[in-house]
């Protein structure tokens, strides 16, 4: 039995990438939410709260990681966001590879992962989709978040590949900023290729 056809999913914030997410499993192709995974880890019971706690003393509590607090721990801190990397990468990465074999029967399946191509994780995928929107689309997605500021969106892509560079390296560009019928086409285009090859 062949393994599925693995779909890197990726793009900067405010790019649209989790609409694309959705509209894939709207196809019946299994998503790995790498953002839900690190949630998973942080909350109540999660792997990773130990260590977070001992690295970032006072972020945890009964309801898993006080998300503000530890932003606050390591924002524009490069030492500290890299430490707590370590900490919860390995652990997503072992969800996703328990979502590899739940779904190794299937044709195609999706990684939705935002820093896919900052690491190494474009080596585990067949073909890289990055979502992708103008500036201005972008900054205005961003910008409506509650609680996000000028300041803290350029910090967030001072950690990201600049789009221009994804698109680059990407094996199809996915246009968010041009219309749901536009998206929702070439999610389908995707979908259907990879689910002819995949099996």
């Amino acid at each position: 039995m062949k393994r599925p056809v693995v779909i890197g999913l990726t793009g900067s914030i405010g790019m649209g990438k989790s609409k694309v997410a959705s509209k894939f499993r709207h196809l019946g192709i299994p998503v790995f939410d790498a953002d839900a995974a690190v949630r998973t880890v942080q909350e109540p019971g999660g792997l990773a709260l130990p260590a977070i706690e001992k690295a970032f003393p006072g972020t945890t509590g009964k309801a898993g990681v006080d998300r503000a607090k530890l932003g606050a721990a390591v924002f524009g801190d490069p030492k500290a966001l890299k430490t707590l990397e370590r900490i919860v990468h390995p652990l997503v990465g072992r969800l996703q590879q328990q979502f590899r074999r739940r779904y190794r029967s299937r044709k195609a399946i999706v990684l939705d992962i935002p820093l896919l191509l900052e690491g190494d994780g474009w080596k585990g995928v067949d073909l890289i989709a990055v979502a992708s929107a103008p500036f201005h689309v972008q900054r205005a997605r961003v910008l409506a978040r509650p609680g996000m500021t000028e300041a803290k969106f350029l910090n967030v892509l001072k950690h990201q590949m600049p789009d221009s560079e994804k698109r680059k390296i990407a094996d199809i560009v996915i246009e968010t900023g041009r219309g749901r019928l536009l998206t929702f086409r070439t999610v389908k285009a995707i979908a259907r290729v990879a689910k002819g090859t995949g099996g």
